[in-house]
């Protein structure tokens, strides 16, 4: 399973968010044509019988873990600096959960940081 930030650049359906994050299922038992480009992921999926497309880019993704377990690791997100106006790390943020809001910052090049969850 992935924990997802939902975001602009995130199609998930949107009744099942919850404080703008969601928790998604990406077993080949649970995603239809799942595909993970250097972009995100993108796959069909079933929610409370209804087929979604679901995309999710990289900079959204804020954990991976074992659904039997709940073991995993986190990844540390990147934020925007209020104050300044401009990025701390590198991930575009937005104001809300509307898939039409647009980025209030650029997403400059930084390697991704891992952080391990116990």
């Amino acid at each position: 399973m992935i924990q997802v930030k939902v975001g602009a650049d995130t199609r998930v359906p949107m009744p099942f968010v919850q404080d703008g994050q969601i928790a998604l299922n990406i077993s080949s038992s649970a995603t239809r044509n799942l595909t993970m480009s250097n972009e995100g992921i993108q796959f069909s999926a079933r929610f409370s019988g209804v087929s979604h497309e679901i995309r999710v880019p990289w900079s959204a993704v804020m954990g991976i873990f074992a659904r039997e377990t709940s073991v995993g690791m986190g990844f540390e997100l990147e934020t925007v600096n209020p104050e300044a106006g401009a990025a701390e790390n590198s991930a575009p943020m937005i104001d809300s959960l509307d898939p039409q809001a647009e980025v209030v910052a650029e997403k400059p090049a930084k390697k991704p940081t891992l952080t391990v969850i116990k």
